[in-house]
């Protein structure tokens, strides 16, 4: 490169420098993404038509932007994407030129995209390609010989197949659609490439264009395609998502599509909005996303069927009549007349159920779904006391199909209309650490997991909860219960609390009887509860399964909220459910069931004997001595055989009854029933620190503790249980697993060396930027005699090895751990006794501690 070139590039640099840091600035003021799309591309335009100049490329060859760039809308850190038209393809000299063309831009900071090719080249690769076929739709004329230009643009035009390309990107769409629907992007959305981001805007626009109907919003609207009020939502929704872009690639100073935890919190506050007690920043501005994201996903479905009515005109029409007001037109649900739904209302939620009623039905017709679309603003209070409507809703609830049919209700606005409190949480998100989905799509996961419990088809899943539903009466109970469990979210407060209250006035107003609006204004308030008693209680103990059945009171309730608990746990995220977590509510199912079907008493006695002779019956079968059993049983108190079900209760006596007087450390494992964790069983002469060392060796060998049971034998030995998940990713053979627990563990506690706590780790980047405050709270039990230690935090390697440590330093003893890991908040409940407990200025000490050792 020459001095003078290299003066001008600099110059060129500091010219797109200056040019970005002024569109920032005014951009950051007036918050005009338009302005801002335009404007930085003609900076852009510029400087490559100087370059083109600065070379005399003249009229040897042509520079076209294409892509984005084509379109005039450049984000601030987007590929310039360029297309260097050749008259012919050996052209040596022009071929070197453009090199250093390309150079030159990199060199002053520009990022190019390129591509060199003549017009026959742009033929073939845009007939191969769907892809580049649209990248070169979108383009505009720079610099050099603008004839050539036009060649291409006729030759392009005069090849392209409009149905093929509409087909092609409306199968693009879908792939695209699946390829970015999951967990990550509900909590991290790409607001270019995800369902109802700007790439579904640009796909109508491209299809429109490649079928000669324009190639922006006002002249969809000249040809009947959109209508003004769409135009102007679409306008509307399509500003916030440019905003929210130009935001991401301003904040993060690099290309970023992502509303990636990391900027959230900032793209609120640079939205003017700010932390409330109920909801954060972040939320707020995710709810924005949301919302007009699905306004987008509305359009989207309303305009490229209508698109695809408009090229397939000529196709035959087969109707058939459904009723006075519907038909079913070439396997779609129609309306007879346009002003249908202006004149009976009630008609869009009949046109819902109409649709239910009939699966072989694909959806609306483009007509129909313009209209009820458009009506959804007769909705109104009148629209929801009206009887009939509610008579229509009520029978939405009842009928085969309802998890599709409210999935429609919620994509056009409708069921958001008719439950007005249901509309405020719709795009809500929640960054509490374990809900990946937004409230509304929460919502109606579980009502979808309900239904499923409903279905034959499914019955394979969870056999239980499907003969639960087959046998439960009016099942539109628990779908309302569904519907309204979350519907407070976000008010501030305990929304269980606050359902209630929306509940019951539903129930009222659409005809429930007195005793199912009970039970759903129960379920709304108690969805909570039997998940918390399953996982922070001991559900063997007795006196846990009585208290839980003096809350529940009927065999109705607890099959209820046994549905809507399980329900309610799978609709949050994929990695929240687990087999553990399905035996623990199944077994506290199983046991309150038998308390209430005696009258709502347990006879300790006779369930501690039926306890023993269950763990007889079973160990009969491996041959156990007798007296063998009756010698290990000795050495057990009652408390042991009221905290461990039968099953425990034979594998502990089976492999322990010849080593009650051991004097090494005994560590024995074995495959959990559900198979998706191992218990570990420990086994020797108490020593301090036991239950610290047990946890740091998990900690640092990556397993995490989902129970622990500890209990001391009347011989002074301990005898601890627990209940560990195998390491995600585990791919080696759960026998060699099993070795490496009982000879390494057994080792650790022999030598008895100092506690060497596993490394911290780094924690997940959602945790690090939505941290949990953390909680300690200490309070005796119910009867006085332990002390219940519960902690709240986020989740990171090796916090209950340190937790273990701390209460070993003020000398108390575990009995009994409840883990509850939540995504990336841990809920941990611990049974103590102490000495410390009985000490204000200790147990002061003890949480200061505990807080300090939870804190990120």
């Amino acid at each position: 490169m020459t001095d003078p070139m290299l003066e001008r590039c600099k110059a060129w640099r500091r010219t797109l420098n200056e040019g970005r840091q002024q569109l920032a600035e005014t951009y950051l003021k007036k918050r005009d993404p338009e302005r801002f799309l335009k404007q930085y591309s003609q900076v852009v335009d510029g400087i490559l038509q100087d370059m083109w100049g600065a070379l005399e490329l003249g009229q040897q060859a042509t520079l076209v932007a294409v892509g984005g760039y084509g379109r005039g809308q450049l984000f601030p850190h987007s590929d310039i994407d360029l297309l260097f038209l050749l008259p012919s393809a050996n052209e040596t000299e022009l071929n070197d030129a453009i090199t250093r063309l390309i150079g030159l831009m990199w060199d002053s900071g520009l990022e190019v995209g390129h591509s060199v090719r003549t017009i026959d080249e742009c033929l073939s690769e845009a007939a191969n390609d769907i892809t580049i076929e649209t990248t070169l739709l979108e383009n505009r004329f720079l610099a050099g010989d603008a004839a050539l230009h036009q060649a291409a643009c006729t030759a392009l035009a005069q090849q392209r197949d409009p149905l093929a390309f509409f087909e092609g990107k409306i199968l693009e769409q879908q792939q695209r659609h699946n390829r970015y629907f999951g967990v990550t992007n509900n909590l991290e959305p790409n607001v270019k490439e995800s369902l109802g981001g700007l790439r579904d805007l640009q796909t109508i626009l491209w299809i429109s264009k490649a079928i000669d109907l324009g190639d922006n919003w006002d002249a969809l609207v000249r040809r009947g395609i959109l209508t003004l009020a769409e135009a102007r939502l679409i306008k509307h929704s399509e500003s916030q998502l440019q905003k929210l872009r130009i935001d991401l690639h301003l904040l993060s100073r690099r290309r970023e599509d992502r509303l990636i935890f990391d900027l959230q919190q900032q793209m609120g506050l640079a939205w003017g909005l700010k932390d409330t007690p109920a909801k954060r920043a972040s939320e707020q501005v995710m709810q924005l996303y949301y919302r007009a994201a699905k306004t987008v996903g509305q359009l989207n479905g309303i305009l490229l069927p209508n698109l695809r009515a408009r090229i397939y005109s000529q196709v035959p029409r087969v109707t058939q009549n459904l009723n006075a007001r519907f038909y079913s037109v070439n396997g779609m649900l129609g309306i007879r007349r346009p002003d249908v739904f202006e004149k009976e209302p009630s008609a869009i939620l009949e046109a819902f159920l109409i649709l239910q009623r009939n699966p072989e039905l694909t959806g609306f017709a483009p007509r129909m779904l313009r209209a009820l679309w458009h009506a959804r603003s007769r909705i109104n209070e009148k629209f929801r006391r009206d009887p009939a409507n509610r008579a229509l809703f009520m029978q939405i609830l009842r009928e085969p199909g309802l998890t599709r049919t409210l999935r429609r209700m919620n994509l056009y606005g409708v069921l958001g209309k008719y439950l007005a409190n249901f509309g405020r949480i719709v795009g809500q998100m929640q960054h509490d650490l374990f809900h990946v989905y937004t409230v509304d799509e929460h919502i109606l996961m579980v009502v979808r997991n309900l239904r499923r419990f409903a279905i034959s088809a499914f019955s394979h899943e969870y056999p239980l909860l499907s003969r639960l539903m087959n046998d439960f009466v009016r099942p539109e109970v628990l779908y309302a219960a569904g519907l309204f469990h979350d519907i407070a979210k976000g008010r501030g407060g305990d929304h269980s609390m606050l359902g209630m209250d929306d509940a019951r006035q539903f129930c009222e107003s659409h005809g429930l009887l007195a005793e199912d609006t009970e039970l759903v204004v129960w379920l709304v308030g108690q969805h909570l509860t039997m998940s918390s008693v399953a996982q922070k209680q001991d559900i063997y103990d007795p006196d846990t399964v009585l208290r839980f059945a003096d809350l529940v009171q009927t065999p109705r309730r607890l099959a209820a909220l046994y549905m809507l608990t399980v329900a309610d746990i799978r609709g949050t995220s994929p990695k929240v459910w687990n087999a553990w977590k399905a035996k623990l509510l199944e077994d506290l199912y199983h046991a309150t069931l038998k308390v209430l079907m005696s009258g709502g008493a347990l006879d300790v006695a006779s369930e501690l004997n039926d306890r023993k002779q269950e763990a007889l019956t079973q160990l009969r079968l491996f041959a156990v001595p007798d007296d063998a059993i009756q010698r290990f049983w000795d050495e057990l108190d009652t408390v042991y055989f009221l905290r461990h079900e039968a099953r425990e209760i034979a594998w502990h006596t089976r492999v322990l009854n010849r080593f009650v007087h051991v004097t090494e450390p005994m560590v024995k494992t074995r495959l959990s029933d559900d198979r998706e964790g191992i218990q570990v069983l420990v086994y020797t002469p108490d020593q301090p620190e036991l239950f610290a060392r047990i946890c740091a060796f998990f900690g640092r060998s990556n397993y995490s503790i989902a129970d622990a049971k500890i209990h001391t034998t009347r011989h002074g030995y301990a005898l601890d249980t627990f209940h560990v998940f195998i390491p995600e990713h585990h791919d080696g053979d759960y026998r060699d697993m099993i070795n490496f627990i009982e000879f390494e563990l057994a080792d650790c506690l022999k030598k008895a060396a100092p506690i060497v706590l596993p490394s911290e780790g780094r924690i997940s980047r959602h945790l690090k930027h939505f941290p949990v405050s953390p909680q300690v709270m200490i309070r005796p039990d119910d009867r006085d005699n332990f002390f219940v230690l519960t902690i709240v935090a986020g989740d990171r390697p090796g916090l209950l090895a340190r937790i273990a440590k701390v209460l070993t330093g003020y000398r108390l003893n575990v009995h009994s751990a409840k883990i509850m890991t939540l995504g990336s908040r841990v809920e941990d409940s611990f049974l103590v006794t102490g000495s410390a407990l009985k000490d204000g200025k200790s147990v002061l000490a003890l949480e200061g501690e505990l807080l300090e050792t939870l804190r990120l």
